[in-house]
Parts: structure tokens; C-alpha cells; sequence
């Protein structure tokens, strides 16, 4: 029994070896290069795959489009002393009589705390309804005094602007105030109130800025506020404005030091970034010359990618990079990572090898131990 035993624990070890290579069962972190090619259009598969060249980094160089309007950029300033709805006023009548029209007997008529209304007047005694919105105090100064002229001669009008609620603006989201402020003469642009309100909470590079203004928005990239002058635009009341992060990411998959959803950091996020981001490639595994990023492209980029005028919506696209060729690293330095890609990086040959002869030399053990135990 002893003798049998010893004389058929190896021919098994062989044989268990043999299928594990036939079946090709070992475990991998994903396709091999091999089988993504397998999936390829060419090869009756269904998307497309693509080596980065110049051309290719150029065609799908595609960014955000943020920005602002023309109607949001050119609005002027609102003046300091310009008149809204919700603003209140103080007035002060002197009448050059005794006997005098809204006052008492040596003393002006003051009328304090008259408020502008939703649409834009105040009412006067004896000067009627007079529109305020969009005048200054001087403006109606003269309006009051025009109408008051032809009833008590030579009327002397004071017009004092006091603090009022008609020109305010709302800010929420990553800023170190949120709340409602008044548009003042120091906070009449989107930096001026940003800053009034504690700045921004989270990194410049990702902080993105929306301006809500009726049914009209616009977001730009809180960086190129200050890098672009005319971006600064002046307020309104009523305009709301949201701070928020940048909610664009990738997915990095294989061998690669961090598996992950990754956000992104940046603006613009070139693929040797992303690499760089997730802790690189694994040395001990990694196949440089099988980096691919997988996304749905939109028909007008695969068009001129794919140099093809028969394509209908959007196409999956896998962009082949290698890092070994004399200009790999600088087509993966060019290649702009988008919001959605998954970054994947395969196994090199050499690592599977090392996974077969681990399954040899492991199931070779377990028949020795099984001889062993059979007391071999």
C-alpha cells in the first residue's frame, strides 16, 4: 500500500498542474492585453481600440466648457446709491411758509423709514406715487421737489438712503459664511462678496463657482476668477451663489498601487497624473506596455478619432498607452483623463508565469504532505 501510494501522489501533483494550465484558472486582476484586444471591432467585439498618438491626444483634448454669459459679463455695476425694491428711505420736507402743507409751524415734515415697494414706488403726501427704483436719492430729491412745487412754494427735499433689504444676494455651499449680505458699495462683484463672506473651504484647484441669476446660470472654476478679470462680474439682487466642489472621477483598476473611484484634483488631469495619483504603477506586476483608458466617446470625438463619417452616438473606446516606447510617457503626459474614464493597467506576462509556478509548485507540496501522511 505504502509502495502504490508513493508511486502515484507525483503522477497526480503532474496532472492537477497540467489542468490548472489547461483550464486557465489562475487568478488575475482583470483581462489581459490578449483578451482586451479579442474585444476589439476589428475582431468582432464591440468597441473600439486605439493607440495614443499626437493626433489622438489632440482630438480628444476635451475639457468643461465653464464660464459666464455675455449678459452676465456685461451688466454694469450697480452705483452705491442706486435705489432697489425693499430699500428704505428717509425723508425731510422744509416748506418756505407759516402755514405750512405736511408740516407743523417752524418745524419740516419727516418721513421716516418709507419703504420702496415690490415694484418700485414710494407715495408721497401731496406728490402722489413716485418711482424710486433705479434713481438715486438725488434723482428723487428733484422728482419730489418738482411735484410738491406747484402746491407749497420753493419746497427744500432731503433724501436720505437708509439700510434696506432690496439688493442682497444669497451664498451656501464650501464658503466660510454662508447666509444672505447686502450688495454694498465694497462688495458689488463675485470676489468682492466672495471674500466679504470668509472665502472658499476646500482646495482652489477643485472649487467651482455658480451664479444663479433668475432662470439664468453660469459656473466658472474659482481659479480663473482671478486669473480672468472679466469673469469678476457685477451683482444683482437676488442672485444666489452656490460653492461647490468639483464632482468629476475616474476609476483605477489592475495593477496599480490603489484601486479606487478617484476624484479629481486638478483642472485638467493629463493619464500619467492619474497614474501618479492612485500611487503608480506596481512594480512588481505592472505591464507598462498595457495602460488602457475605457470610455464612451461622444460620436463627434470617436468621428474624428476613428477618421469614420458612418458612426451613430456615442462609441466605446479603449485608448491603448505604452509607457515603454521612446515617447510613451509624453502621449500619457498629453492624454487629458475625463470625468467617467477607467483607468485600467494589466498584469505583465511574467506575473502570471510566477502565478503558474506557484500553482505547481504548490499542488507538487500538497502531494508530498499527502505522501507523508500515508507514510510515504
Amino acid at each position: 500500500m505504502k509502495t502504490l501510494s508513493i508511486r502515484w501522489a507525483r503522477p497526480i501533483a503532474f496532472a492537477t498542474a497540467c489542468a490548472v494550465l489547461a483550464s486557465c484558472g489562475l487568478p488575475q486582476v482583470g483581462p489581459n492585453k490578449k483578451q482586451i484586444f479579442a474585444g476589439s471591432v476589428q475582431r468582432e467585439g464591440d468597441a473600439f481600440i486605439v493607440s495614443v498618438n499626437d493626433r489622438v491626444t489632440r482630438a480628444t483634448a476635451v475639457v468643461p466648457a465653464l464660464g459666464f454669459s455675455e449678459s452676465f459679463k456685461n451688466a454694469g455695476q450697480l452705483g452705491s446709491d442706486t435705489i432697489r425694491p425693499g430699500d428704505v428711505l428717509g425723508i425731510t420736507i422744509y416748506e418756505n411758509v407759516d402755514d405750512s402743507l405736511l408740516g407743523v409751524e417752524g418745524a419740516p415734515a419727516t418721513l421716516e423709514e418709507v419703504q420702496v415697494d415690490g415694484a418700485g414706488f414710494i407715495f408721497i403726501p401731496y406728490a402722489g406715487r413716485i418711482r424710486a427704483a433705479g434713481n438715486s436719492p438725488e434723482a428723487i430729491r428733484r422728482i419730489i421737489t418738482a411735484k410738491l412745487a406747484d402746491q407749497t412754494p420753493d419746497p427744500q427735499v432731503e433724501v436720505r438712503r437708509a439700510a434696506g433689504d432690496g439688493a442682497t444676494v444669497s451664498l451656501v455651499g464650501a464658503i466660510g459664511g454662508q447666509g444672505v449680505y447686502p450688495i454694498e458699495r465694497p462688495t458689488r462683484t463675485l470676489a468682492t462678496m466672495l471674500a466679504r463672506s470668509g472665502g472658499i473651504t476646500i482646495e482652489p484647484e477643485i472649487a467651482q463657482i455658480t451664479v444663479i441669476r433668475g432662470n439664468a446660470k453660469g459656473t466658472i472654476w474659482f481659479e480663473d476668477l482671478y486669473s480672468h478679470p472679466e469673469l469678476d462680474i457685477a451683482l444683482r439682487g437676488g442672485d444666489k451663489i452656490l460653492v461647490e466642489q468639483d464632482t468629476r472621477s475616474f476609476t483605477a483598476l489592475g495593477a496599480m498601487a490603489g484601486q479606487a473611484r478617484v476624484p479629481f484634483e486638478s483642472q485638467n488631469l493629463s493619464a500619467i497624473e492619474a497614474i501618479a495619483q492612485v500611487g503608480g504603477l506596481l512594480a512588481s506586476a505592472a505591464d507598462p506596455t498595457g495602460v488602457f483608458v475605457m470610455r464612451n466617446e461622444p460620436e463627434e470625438v470617436a468621428s474624428q478619432v476613428l477618421g469614420r463619417t458612418d458612426l451613430r452616438g456615442a462609441q466605446r473606446v479603449v485608448y491603448v498607452l505604452n509607457l515603454t516606447e521612446p515617447n510613451g510617457m509624453f502621449m500619457a503626459r498629453d492624454f487629458v483623463i475625463r470625468d467617467g474614464d477607467t483607468l485600467y493597467v494589466t498584469e505583465a506576462p511574467f506575473t502570471q508565469w510566477t502565478k503558474v509556478i506557484s500553482a505547481i509548485t504548490g499542488t507538487a507540496s500538497s502531494a508530498t504532505s499527502l505522501t507523508t501522511l500515508t507514510g510515504g
